[in-house]
């Protein structure tokens, strides 16, 4: 399993992608597989932990990433041979080696940075086999073995019956994320808005969030652990996810509904995928849609919020899809 090095595997906070490499092993571990994953020294795994990064780069500023990835991701290659399958979680640069080793591999496609990045998914897209996290997030371009959701630990996440009084954004603070727009809902609705996230875009902070934020209808707790992502989760009335792009999936918009808490979420990318209108949540086009329909949150039955969540994006769900693709390609 090759985790990212952005980031500690899993995260101790923000890290989406080495959270999902996280799910699967782990999963796979439990149910009998042998799996080592290459990650950080400081990883946490009951499988094989192989690493030659001490460190998350992003965590250490101190570290070049790109000598991190190099060196990563060249490590791993360099023991193929011993491996039945690799599975690829770290984007395209693994590609590379696809035609200097034996081992199949199997490349969980976690969304285009831009669309510069897919003349080489395609180049290797005779030999590769690639998952992608939605429909919506497909190249026309690639062909795919499968389409995996994104998988959660419920256990991580408890469901509330009573619905909470706050409205939440939990991100990264950047312009495709809308944590902008999910001000102007809060302010525009006249409801508390508490913000959790990693600040991804410090320019962007200071000039479309800093400056609302009062410590009473506007709140910013920093960047949400485990815990508190739970809590905070849990007890909000409903997630804002107004997004300016077209996101691959969206983990914050499942671990919501897990929670039973409906999410309000500009119809773009796969949202429509996550998020059952009107049953799960609301899909809006503006931020005058998502104010209108606040009020109708409280017809959303939160049980069917958790249950339909545990349907289609519990870990098992993800891990059981991605032994079947497994044992395709073998």
């Amino acid at each position: 399993m090759l985790a990212p090095v952005a980031w500690r595997t899993p995260p101790r906070k923000y890290g989406p992608w080495e959270q999902i490499a996280s799910n699967i092993t782990e999963a796979l571990v439990r149910k009998g597989f042998d799996v080592t994953l290459f990650a950080t020294s400081d990883s946490i795994t009951k499988g094989k932990l192989k690493s030659i990064c001490k460190s998350g780069y992003e965590e250490d500023k101190e570290l070049d990433p790109k000598v991190e990835e190099c060196m990563h991701i060249s490590y791993l290659m360099e023991q193929a041979h011993e491996y039945d399958i690799i599975h690829n979680n770290f984007d395209f640069l693994p590609l590379t080696y696809s035609n200097l080793v034996k081992t199949p591999m199997v490349t969980t496609i976690h969304g285009f940075s831009s669309p510069k990045i897919i003349p080489v998914y395609k180049r290797f897209n005779d030999i590769n086999n690639y998952v992608s996290i939605s429909y919506a997030d497909r190249s026309k371009q690639l062909d795919y073995i499968a389409n995996v959701y994104n998988g959660i630990n419920p256990d991580s996440f408890t469901l509330r019956k009573e619905q909470g009084s706050y409205l939440l954004y939990f991100g990264r603070i950047h312009h495709d994320k809308g944590t902008h727009e999910s001000i102007n809902i809060a302010l525009k609705a006249k409801m508390k808005l508490i913000i959790a996230g990693y600040i991804q875009d410090e320019g962007y902070y200071r000039e479309k969030v800093e400056p609302y934020i009062d410590g009473e209808q506007i709140i910013y707790t920093g960047n949400a652990g485990p815990e508190q992502r739970d809590k905070l989760l849990g007890e909000a009335y409903a997630l804002l996810h107004p997004i300016n792009f077209k996101e691959p999936f969206g983990l914050s918009v499942a671990e919501s509904m897990f929670c039973g808490t409906p999410v309000i979420a500009f119809k773009k990318g796969s949202m429509p995928e996550l998020i059952e209108d009107e049953k799960t949540g609301f899909l809006v086009n503006n931020i005058d849609e998502a104010v209108d329909v606040i009020p109708q949150i409280k017809t959303i039955d939160r049980h069917y919020c958790s249950q339909r969540a545990q349907s289609k994006f519990s870990v098992d769900k993800m891990t059981e899809d991605y032994i079947k693709v497994y044992k395709k390609i073998l």
